[in-house]
């Protein structure tokens, strides 16, 4: 089996597009479907059709897909260990939610440099469900995740908890509200896939509320941004402890209690099922969960 079909094959239904999975590994449209027809021919069976809405895998497409993911990623196992080896480089590659990415995530990197200098660290910030696209695509070898979120072939372990609070810096608000208030203050919200939003939801939907009976001003897809516009007068929003303690320290903002709820927010560290781990990943993984990771 060319392992060079098979990617293409892979990249074509991750996309859903000939087009756009072509565009991808720079081929042509006519050269991708080649490839993808040699894989079958090697195989014995279809592994697609196509449809208005892109690509569909057949039964025996899902198969070959299931296995593509795990050969591919054995792959670039390979490829980086012996590059590795002759480089004696490590590439440390990090994907985190923004709620840790840009606020708690940079104290720990700092103090994991003080004793593996060697390490090169790379990360990237975005949603929780973005970290997760993008260790489905191999983009990234480890994730940092708000709210437990269940993906195929992804293994989550907890890291820490935190509270997540309701904050304002308007002085006319009550200490402490109702429900039917809640749905009453002008809320900013993070964006769909953002695990703030989903832990909000979580602990909402027992009383009967959903995310469509509050009175969202508008949404923001930055913590920092959220933070800003709130410390600003500009609305109040749900924002975890660990990114404002020295605001709610120095009194810039200040909790506002709701009446049977309490918030809390779970932080996961997520990768790969058949990933192979370097030692130096091993010892971060390690690092992250214990108590010596100093979150900021």
């Amino acid at each position: 089996m060319n392992l060079q079909y098979l990617k293409a094959f892979y990249v074509t239904v991750k996309l859903n597009s000939i087009s756009k999975a072509a565009k991808e590994l720079h081929l042509t449209q006519p050269g991708l479907s080649m490839q993808i027809q040699s894989l079958e021919k090697d195989l014995g069976v279809t592994l697609l059709t196509r449809s208005n809405k892109g690509v569909e895998l057949t039964e025996a497409g899902t198969v070959v897909f299931d296995y593509a993911n795990t050969i591919l990623s054995m792959q670039d196992n390979i490829e980086r260990d012996l590059q590795n080896l002759k480089t004696n480089k490590k590439d440390l590659l990090i994907g985190s939610c923004k709620a840790v990415g840009e606020y708690a995530l940079p104290c720990s990197i700092y103090i994991y440099k003080q004793d593996n200098r060697d390490v090169d660290i790379s990360y990237n910030i975005t949603n929780s469900q973005g970290v997760m696209n993008n260790l489905s695509d191999r983009t990234i070898n480890l994730g940092i995740i708000h709210s437990y979120i269940e993906r195929k072939n992804i293994t989550t372990e907890k890291i820490t908890s935190d509270r997540l609070i309701l904050v304002t810096s308007l002085p006319v608000l009550k200490n402490k509200i109702t429900l039917d208030e809640l749905k009453m203050l002008p809320l900013i919200f993070r964006e769909e896939g953002s695990g703030t939003r989903a832990t909000i939801q979580q602990h909402l939907k027992p009383h009967h509320i959903k995310i469509e009976d509050l009175n969202i001003i508008y949404e923001l897809n930055s913590m920092e941004a959220i933070k800003t516009s709130v410390i600003s007068g500009k609305g109040i929003s749900f924002i975890p402890e660990l990114t404002i303690k020295r605001e709610l320290r120095d009194k810039v903002l200040r909790e506002i209690e709701i009446e049977n709820i309490t918030m809390k927010s779970d932080f996961y560290i997520a990768y790969r099922k058949d990933y192979q781990f370097t030692s130096f990943e091993r010892e971060f993984i390690d690092f992250i969960k214990s108590s010596k990771r100093g979150f900021c």
